[in-house]
């Protein structure tokens, strides 16, 4: 994302599930606290994770986040290198992030980047109909499903 005159990134957790977007965060670095914030955003109790499947990226695969997923009981899955379609969810999400969300978006500033996707997520979650879920919203998907 640009943020002034820099680079700023996105993590997002995604609930392979329903895809559902259940974690976020944007910042300056790609980093192990970025998805450590991600994490702090679900609205849950984090003890209700199962598996964090993610691919091989330095800002995954750390001490950092292995103490995260130690302390709430998550087992970690990695996809294998050069293997896009372990993530296949992941990278559908990102598709859909970067064309609908990120393409041709300027932000002042950290805090309007924040808003923005804070919004958009909400908007992905309980408006955006997706095609993999019989046409339906991930929120109402789960509602109907469980």
């Amino acid at each position: 994302m640009r943020v002034g005159q820099k680079w700023h990134y996105i993590c997002v957790l995604v609930d392979l599930y329903n895809r559902e977007i259940i974690g976020h965060s944007a910042g300056l670095h790609k980093s192990a606290a970025l998805v450590q914030r991600a994490f702090a955003s679900v609205p849950y109790n984090l003890h209700h994770l199962e598996l964090f499947h993610t691919d091989r990226g330095s800002e995954f695969k750390n001490q950092l986040i292995d103490q995260a997923l130690e302390t709430f009981g998550i087992d970690r899955s990695l996809s294998e290198k050069g293997t896009p379609y372990d993530n296949a969810v992941a990278e559908a999400t990102f598709k859909a992030i970067k064309t609908e969300f990120v393409k041709g978006a300027y932000f002042t500033d950290q805090h309007e980047l924040d808003l923005e996707l804070f919004d958009y997520v909400h908007w992905f979650n309980h408006i955006r109909i997706h095609g993999s879920l019989d046409y339906l919203t991930p929120t109402e998907y789960k509602s109907v499903n469980l």
